[in-house]
């Protein structure tokens, strides 16, 4: 599968969500549409801050993968690289943690800089935003 939309057609700002998250009907995930763009976190905080968040008034919320997280970058966009015409709010153009370790060591997890788009990965005392997502598959990734 693999289908590119517009922003236009891709992104449905969910109305039973109190118009507080946005599906993607590319990867079928749910967002926040205006993820936290105050705070950072170190990794164990970003994962309590996703895990305790009632976004729509829902639970089960969590810290995205890096995969999850990289499907959002527009590679031809910058401050933040996302999509032209995402309906998304308060997006920092700064780093934002995924929830996937890195393969170097346990203590360190990957993140997506959405100022340029690009991934690396870092300490999980070091401190970066949180930008939360659901989805049906029931995995914990933590």
């Amino acid at each position: 599968w693999d289908q590119t939309m517009p922003a236009s057609t891709r992104f449905i700002v969910l109305t039973n969500m109190s118009s507080a998250a946005v599906l993607d009907r590319e990867t079928g995930l749910v967002w926040e549409q205006s993820p936290d763009g105050v705070d950072q976190y170190d990794l164990p905080n970003a994962h309590n801050h996703c895990n305790q968040l009632t976004t729509g008034g829902r639970l089960g919320w969590r810290l995205p993968t890096v995969q999850e997280l990289g499907s959002l970058v527009d590679p031809t966009q910058s401050l933040p690289a996302l999509p032209s015409g995402n309906p998304f709010i308060n997006v920092q153009s700064g780093d934002y943690w995924s929830a996937t370790t890195s393969g170097f060591s346990a203590s360190q997890a990957w993140y997506v800089g959405f100022d340029y788009g690009y991934v690396n990965y870092a300490g999980e005392g070091s401190h970066r935003y949180a930008w939360c997502v659901r989805s049906g598959k029931g995995v914990d990734v933590q």
